[in-house]
């Protein structure tokens, strides 16, 4: 069944994640673009928590999880978000539709299983427009677009019957393009200055699971990955022209030059993240995961932007599911699997001295196909990012995700020759 659509799927996945625009947030002019991948859909589902046990879907997030796999598994997950954009004394709202990830998860033993795939990583998207009502006074136009692609290669090996270590490569690649237009109301022409970063660098995560029986029913679990510091290259351009522009027709290029900047690094930041939960296997389980990251090592693309700064993050992530019967062959819905959480963010990131905090809840259904393992996931998510305080901007978004995670025997030896 996998084999029939992986080529062609990935072909399709190749393609539409190098031109989406995964983002529609003004905040995304900062650093490397606003983060898009945030989990699988049965992970993000569970408030994003990673570390409960799982054979039949691909934990990207912690790669120890990928030991238990039992069957080759192909997943392929897409998300249509809706944003409504406030100011203290205006707003907009956006919509948009993009394919989060394409990954494909093999046991290679019962101890060592592995997972490839690719995911975009960051995404730039947004337009801005201030109109001057004074005459004398210049507009401005700001648009943004790009982002950060990543090849994720992630392996987990089971070390005993309670641990498991877990180790993946990321390889991000990417272009983001940002431009602002200035014009006056009762001149022909305004100018622009456009800025082109080339991206690309890598980075590994190294994570641990745990998992012991406390009673006949009850397992505790725990969770600890560590995210050394990365770093990506920025080949940068700068080009400043006169054009002609209108709302209709866009932008027409009257002359252009190209101005020497510097190419820059900027900082992936080191993340420390330990979760612990409870649950009956197969059944229920809960969990709450701390993140630590090291945010204050961010930097923006061009040493000239000095509008933010960046402090280290903290993130909370609770969650968990409820499986009615796994096994029930009377019943579809005792079969589904409930699923609920929550988390809340300092992103690191301040604007105008203030903090912008992210904060949602979600919750999601994971629904069987067929009689087989393979399953539907369905996820929504609704949160508050930012804050209307200090002239700035809050973002009340609402995200649908949708995921199909597929499982297969690739690997069975022939009884008879």
């Amino acid at each position: 069944m996998i084999k029939q659509f992986l080529v062609s799927l990935t072909l399709i996945f190749t393609v539409t994640t190098m031109g989406q625009t995964a983002s529609s947030s003004p905040y995304s002019f900062y650093g490397i673009g606003d983060l898009v991948f945030k989990g699988t859909v049965e992970t993000r589902s569970m408030g994003g928590i990673n570390m409960l046990k799982d054979s039949i879907h691909i934990n990207v997030q912690n790669a120890a999880g990928l030991s238990d796999l039992m069957y080759t598994t192909y997943t392929i997950g897409g998300n249509m978000n809706k944003t409504s954009l406030e100011t203290a004394s205006d707003n907009e709202s956006s919509q948009r539709i993009s394919l989060d990830y394409l990954l494909i998860g093999i046991p290679v033993t019962k101890k060592l299983g592995v997972a490839i795939g690719l995911m975009p990583f960051t995404s730039v998207g947004y337009q801005i427009r201030n109109i001057s009502e004074d005459e004398s006074e210049p507009s401005y136009r700001y648009t943004g677009s790009g982002g950060i692609n990543r090849f994720y290669a992630g392996l987990g090996y089971k070390l005993n019957k309670s641990f498991s270590f877990g180790a993946d490569f990321n390889y991000n690649f990417g272009e983001i393009s940002t431009s602002n237009i200035s014009f006056l109301s009762d001149l022909q022409y305004g100018t622009r200055e456009r800025n082109v970063s080339n991206i690309s660098g890598a980075n590994v995560n190294l994570s641990l699971l745990f998992n012991r029986k406390i009673s006949e029913k009850l397992t505790v679990f725990g969770s600890v990955v560590y995210s050394p510091e990365g770093e990506l290259t920025l080949q940068n351009e700068r080009n400043i022209a006169t054009v002609q522009f209108s709302e209709t027709f866009g932008e027409t290029i009257i002359e252009s030059d190209d101005i020497p900047v510097d190419d820059t690094k900027i900082k992936i930041p080191s993340k420390f993240t330990f979760g612990i939960g409870i649950g009956q296997m197969q059944k229920w389980s809960v969990g709450a995961e701390l993140s630590l990251i090291q945010a204050n090592k961010i930097s923006n693309r061009f040493t000239d932007i000095r509008q933010v700064s960046f402090e280290n993050s903290t993130k909370l992530n609770v969650g968990g599911y409820y499986l009615p019967n796994f096994k029930s062959f009377t019943s579809y819905f005792s079969r589904v699997n409930y699923r609920a959480g929550f988390f809340y963010q300092n992103t690191g990131m301040v604007i105008n001295n203030e903090s912008i905090n992210n904060f949602g809840i979600t919750f999601g259904l994971g629904l069987p196909l067929g009689g087989t393992f393979s399953n539907m996931n369905i996820g929504y998510e609704y949160g508050i990012r930012g804050t209307t305080n200090a002239g700035l901007i809050q973002e009340n978004y609402s995200n649908i995700t949708i995921s199909l995670s597929l499982n297969d025997k690739w690997f069975l030896k022939r009884k008879i020759d």
